[in-house]
């Protein structure tokens, strides 16, 4: 079968009326249906007047999108301005561009960078005699941008920013697959990566065929007959396809889904042979003949011909005569079978070639042949057609085999006689799919805008609801691996198919749900802060569930026990998981080691799914969990400390205690004076949450004081004092544990809740672990300083959040809230909460690695619905600056410099009222020193005043005169010079800040 440099075709894409993508075209061609219609009366155009020319229904017979004023300039991020001035041809190319990588299964991000060639055959729509008729001509800045068909290409080579030749085709009919041929020449001489190749018509000015009715081409009957007695011309079509190709043997290797394989190609000329633009049956026989000499593939092999096929008088003989040269030449046999897709959708001339390849390309990747439309008995012109040709008028079968493959042929002719021949052939056989796993994961979206993120919810929903849906594990596979990430996000949380599809219907509502997750990526999310609490967030079988299912937060545990072991007498392991022998967690020689081992191991689930710490807080003994994920230092040294402090900590048991005030800190500190050398502030949380430590009775004295005025104070679940004068009992134990401790340089910022700054890890030795035991707690000052002056996300890293509260009162008093997640909540500890915190984060704009959440074998990339354009109108229309023109009679000579400026303010008042009517030609006056940028103008705006101007005061003025004297006294100064050639020339203000005319600048103008 296929070899190594053969070509295949890994993504494709297609729009017609009526049709919006591949799978409705295969729908279109199984059911032998035609596109055909009326040119659609509210989008005449206003050159010409079908009612005065005789061909006036032939010409308005076709295959005609309902409107092609629709584009989602937002998706493809270019301006309302721009989006207007562009030929619709150059927006359809852009939106089945992206198309057809997404069906090729490829992230947008995969191809940038990347020699990647973008051949395009196209031609213009007519859209330049709407620009002239509208007017719009006169200050259109971006007419030349918009108007070429040439830069339909390159527009898709910045779109992906693609590396390749950026090059558009122009041979006639044969355009597309031209272009085609070019990139399988350049993939096989390993010029290019890959090649998007594409072909787009559309047509805004019916009466642009008026060439090819007069030349006889077209049809009056407003059907293509092809191959039928009743031949007489083709019907004028609009749409387009894309392909996306890619070398066999590296498209196999990569596991990419393959339609079709390109066998061989062929371009050539009919040079001399007959006289344009007569076909001529010689050539094209030349061309399909050098084809199958390429392929090195038997004619005799070919079982179907997608057929030039336009059923005109001399097209349709001359192809077949063609064809029997090639009968003659090669000894064939056997009857082939022929067909056009131009008796479905029309003929769409420099866009044909590719509608034709995608046709059979799904043919052979199908398994099946389809009618081709309105043929009844042969043209009587081609004597014994049925001898050696047959058209199919039903599906049927189309049967291959690897010693026998379906192979095709696809043919596409130019007027001026270039023509194009393509072979393909069945794709290999893939290996046999073990299934994927019977996994339920989540389902990641995301788009431009709210209302994309929405109707993509509802084409996934109802995709998964339909017969024969791909399994749940392919699809999250596919959504992570195989799309673009967009600001708005949607996580579908995984649960079984029934709430996946509840998930899906809730986003698609735009409304709230426990089984999704929504939110807004606008920016960067600054630096991510990993917060690690002190004692409190314990609960028994605190890791039971997430030992079994995360590897990543067994192993952790795992390698804490080794470090552990050495300091204690029990089981982490037991204890993490909640063993009935277990150890237990009132004991605080248990509970702060098995702690510091569940953070340390959840750290490292956030960081393997691409959640990496910038910066480490840690509260308490907190501390020594943040010293170690920063590096600072060796799980040994850090197993050492927390194991040693926490055994040092028995020996108070029974002498103290800590209460949580719920109050402003400045409260408890003056409260607190009462009780000097018997309670201490152990930590300041927040704005409204204190921890206090010391003496019991102290402790119990100071509630009762605090009842009166409103202020709640809880016990906290512990008999010992830290932060408080009791540890200075321990204090010697504390710093012969730490002694040996050797504390690291880290690369993570280390921000202490001890000394409330930033942290010279190097400094993290025995005596600043004796200090972190006995110092108030600063952590709220932390908080507030890293929120304020840096933003960014605090992911609290616990079993249980219980920093969140105090975090959040931070957050509250800032203008802009940081992003705020936990990991786990008692009583699940699953990896269903590790997922549902990741899905906020995601939403939210943080960069996290999905991929490590999917399974790694038996996944695979699968058709998804294609992204859902938000189109808005852009379109020419003429412009109303006949109703605001001044109405003078003749032109005005300003009588001084001051009624210049009057002038140029009264005029660029109007140009402004077109977006702001809230500014006067007298707030102007007043403000005539202010840049015309300043003033809201963009570059489009400058032009238009121009134009008033001359108008006004009758003389000439340069595209760039707004720019040259960027306010309007300036500008009026200068005007008041042209008129009184005596003044003296002003001298031009420095415009080194003047960048609101953006193409001006760049020179375009």
């Amino acid at each position: 079968m296929s070899g190594a440099l053969d070509v295949a075709v890994i993504g494709m894409s297609c729009r017609f009326p009526g049709v919006a993508g591949v799978e409705e075209f295969w729908q279109l061609l199984r059911d032998g249906r035609t596109t055909v219609g009326r040119f659609p009366e509210h989008r005449e155009a206003g050159g010409w007047n079908p009612a005065l020319h005789p061909d006036a229904a032939t010409l308005t017979t076709g295959s005609f999108f309902e409107s092609v004023d629709g584009f989602d300039a937002r998706f493809f991020e270019i301006s309302p301005a721009e989006a207007a001035a562009m030929d619709p041809v150059q927006r359809l190319g852009l939106e089945l561009a992206w198309e057809a990588v997404e069906d090729a299964r490829l992230p947008a991000s995969v191809l940038a960078g990347r020699a990647v060639d973008v051949l395009v055959g196209a031609g213009s729509s007519g859209y330049d005699m709407l620009r002239r008729l509208s007017g719009s001509d006169r200050d259109d800045h971006y007419a030349a941008l918009g108007s070429s068909g040439t830069l339909i290409a390159n527009r898709i080579s910045g779109l992906f920013d693609l590396r390749g030749m950026s090059f558009c085709a122009d041979s006639g009919q044969s355009s597309s697959l031209v272009a085609l041929a070019l990139g399988c020449d350049r993939i096989r001489a390993g010029a290019a990566d890959m090649a998007l190749v594409g072909g787009v018509q559309l047509i805004v000015d019916p009466g642009s065929g008026l060439g090819l009715a007069n030349l006889g081409a077209l049809s009056p009957d407003g059907r293509c007959f092809t191959f039928d007695g009743r031949a007489s011309g083709f019907v004028r079509g609009e749409g387009g396809g894309f392909v996306l190709l890619k070398r066999l043997d590296h498209a196999v290797a990569d596991g990419d889904h393959v339609y079709t394989t390109i066998r061989g190609w062929a371009v050539g000329s009919g040079g001399a042979s007959s006289r344009m633009p007569d076909p001529s049956s010689e050539a094209q026989a030349a061309t399909l003949l050098s084809a199958l000499e390429r392929a090195g593939v038997p004619f005799e092999g070919i079982d179907y011909i997608e057929a030039h096929g336009t059923g005109t008088r001399l097209g349709d003989p001359a192809e077949i005569s063609g064809l029997r040269r090639v009968f003659r030449e090669t000894g064939r046999s056997r009857r082939l079978t022929v067909g056009s897709v131009k008796t479905n959708v029309g003929h769409l001339e420099p866009a044909a070639g590719i509608v034709g390849l995608v046709k059979a390309a799904l043919c052979v990747d199908r398994a099946e042949l389809v009618p081709s439309v309105n043929f009844e008995s042969p043209n009587p012109a081609i004597p014994g057609f049925e001898t050696d040709f047959e058209v199919p008028v039903a599906v049927r079968p189309w049967p291959g085999t690897p010693e026998r493959p379906r192979r095709a042929g696809v043919a596409s002719f130019g007027m001026g006689g270039t023509n194009a021949h393509v072979i393909l052939e069945q794709a290999p056989d893939k290996p046999a799919d073990p299934g994927s796993p019977d996994t339920m994961l989540p389902w990641v979206l995301s788009a431009r805008s709210e209302a994309a993120l929405r109707d993509q919810a509802a084409r996934l929903r109802d995709l998964v609801a339909g017969d024969g849906s791909p399994s749940c594990a392919d699809i999250a596979y596919s959504l992570v691996t195989t799309r673009s990430s967009f600001e708005h996000r949607a996580v579908v949380l995984n649960g079984d198919r029934a709430e996946l599809l509840a998930g899906l219907d809730a986003v698609a509502a735009g409304g709230q749900s426990a089984l999704a997750v929504r939110g807004t990526g606008t920016g960067p999310a600054g630096p991510i802060v990993f917060v690690f609490p002190g004692q409190g967030s314990q609960w028994v079988g605190m890791g039971r569930r997430l030992y079994a299912e995360s590897e990543v937060f067994a192993r952790g545990v795992d390698e804490c026990a080794d470090a552990l072991a050495p300091w204690t007498d029990w089981s982490l392991v037991d204890v993490v998981t909640g063993a009935p022998t277990a150890a237990s967690l009132d004991r605080v020689d248990v509970v702060q080691p098995a702690l510091f081992a569940v953070m340390v191991s959840l750290a490292r689930v956030w960081q393997a799914l691409g959640v990496v710490p910038d910066i480490v807080v840690g509260h308490s003994q907190g501390e020594i969990a943040a010293a170690c994920v920063a590096g600072a230092l060796s799980l040994q040294d850090a197993a050492r400390v927390v194991a040693g402090r926490s055994r040092a900590l028995t020996e108070l048991a029974g002498s103290g205690g800590m209460s949580s005030v719920s109050a402003d800190p400045a409260w408890v500190r003056d409260r607190l004076e009462a009780w000097s050398g018997r309670l201490s502030a152990a930590a300041v949380n927040g704005p409204a949450s204190v921890v206090v430590s010391g003496d019991d009775e102290a402790l119990e004295e100071f509630a009762a004081q605090a009842e009166p005025d409103g202020v709640r104070v809880r016990r906290i679940k512990v008999d010992y004092a830290s932060h408080s004068h009791h540890v200075e009992r321990i204090r010697e134990q504390v710093l012969a544990i730490a002694s040996d401790v050797v504390p690291r340089e880290s690369a993570v910022e280390f921000h202490s809740t001890v000394t409330g700054a930033a942290l010279d890890t190097r400094t993290l030795d025995g005596s600043y672990w004796y200090d972190n035991l006995r110092s108030t707690v600063r952590f709220g000052e932390v908080m507030e300083h890293l929120m304020r002056e840096r933003g960014g996300v605090f992911v609290e890293v616990s079993p249980h959040p219980v920093l969140a509260v105090a975090m959040a009162e931070t957050a509250d008093a800032l203008a802009s809230e940081p992003v705020i997640a936990d990991t786990l909540h008692r009583d699940d500890g699953s990896a269903h909460e590790v997922l549902a915190s990741l899905a906020e984060l995601h939403v939210r704009g943080v960069p996290v690695d999905w991929a490590a959440v999917l399974p790694s074998e038996r996944t695979r990339r699968i058709a998804l619905p294609t992204y859902p354009f938000q189109r808005q109108r852009y379109w020419l229309t003429a412009p109303d600056d006949s109703a605001a023109e001044t109405g003078l009679a003749g032109p005005v000579k300003p009588a001084s410099e001051s009624s210049a400026v009057e002038l140029v303010c009264a005029e660029a008042a109007e140009v402004l009222a077109r977006k702001d009517k809230s500014l006067t030609a007298a707030d102007l006056v007043a403000r005539s020193t202010d840049t015309f940028k300043d003033l809201g103008f963009d570059s489009s705006m400058a032009v238009l005043l121009r134009n008033r101007l001359t108008k006004t005061v009758g003389v000439r003025l340069s595209a760039t005169v707004a720019f040259s004297y960027p306010t309007p006294h300036t500008l009026g100064r200068h005007i008041f010079s042209l008129l009184e050639p005596e003044a003296p020339e002003p001298v031009l203000e420095d415009r080194s800040d003047d960048e609101i005319y953006a193409l001006i600048d760049r020179g375009y103008v």
